[in-house]
Parts: structure tokens; sequence; C-alpha cells
């Protein structure tokens, strides 16, 4: 009697199923195809919302200008080099700025960072006008040299000696 009940429920559940032509879905949202997953490897992420589109600033042709390359002059107007790079923290935040001082057409020249608060961009609208460094030009000779993947000294008005104090 029992073996009689399963081969009906059989009969009436599953048969009808199995007799079922397929059919395609009728929704019109765009299916995904995920390769099979290889032993090992992490499930893959199911697509996300779309992100909004990104926000814009539109900022005024004499409101701002690239320092890169910039003539750098003391307040005595001595020529004090270029600015040839920009440090910045792990947070973002600008420290230093690279100047290429002295030499002569890159023969005996040499890097130095400069505290980013030291330098002045009151005449930067145009190109030609440089940056002035709020240091002299004997202050700026005994720096000692930027070098990458080292420390980097960086040279102050102060006269203070103080480490960034990094967060772990």
């Amino acid at each position: 009697m029992r073996a009689r009940c399963w081969m009906m429920f059989i009969a009436v559940t599953i048969a009808p199923l199995a007799a079922t032509p397929c059919r395609a879905q009728s929704d019109t949202s765009p299916t995904q195809v995920v390769p099979p997953r290889q032993p090992g490897t992490a499930v893959p992420a199911l697509p996300k919302e779309p992100m909004p589109p990104p926000s814009v600033t539109i900022i005024g042709a004499q409101d701002a200008h690239g320092v890169l390359g910039r003539d750098v002059r003391s307040p005595a107007d001595e020529d004090m080099g270029r600015i040839v790079d920009v440090v910045v923290d792990r947070s973002g935040t600008v420290r230093a700025a690279i100047i290429d001082f002295g030499g002569f057409l890159g023969v005996g020249s040499r890097k130095i960072a400069v505290d980013w608060d030291l330098l002045r961009f009151g005449r930067v609208a145009n190109k030609s006008d440089s940056i002035t460094l709020e240091l002299t030009k004997d202050q700026v000779k005994a720096a000692p040299e930027y070098q990458e993947d080292k420390p980097i000294v960086v040279l102050g008005a102060s006269g203070k000696l103080l480490p960034l104090q990094s967060n772990p």
C-alpha cells in the first residue's frame, strides 16, 4: 500500500513537470552568465547597484594652475630653481615641494624638499610668472639633498626639527 502511494505521488507531481516543454522567461532583465567556479577560488560577487555619476566642479582658468615645472624665486627675487615634484602624506595632505635647485642646465643641481606652507602662489596667473619661496638662497643651499625612497628632510622656516607623526 505504501509503495502504491509513492507511485501515485510521483505520477501526480513529477510526471507533469517532466512532460511540460521548457519556455523562455518573459522577464526583460539582462541575464548574467557566470562561468563554473574552479575549486579553491572565491565565489564571484553579485553585481552591485550602479554607482551614481561623479560630481563636477568647474575651476576658472584664472583661479588654478599647475605648479610642476614652475620657476621658484626668493622674496629678494633670486632664482631658487623649479618645482619638479610634490610630496603628499598617507592622508593625501600636501607636505612638501621638491625643488631642483642650483646648477646650470641640470649640471650641478640637486633636489631639496621645502615645506609646502613656505610657497606663495600670488603670481601664477601667467605661466611665465614664478612662485615665491619664503626662504633665502643661503638657507636653501644648506638644505640636505632629497633622495627618493629615503627619509625626506623637509626644509621649514621655524628652525625646528619635527618628525612627521605617522599613524599606524
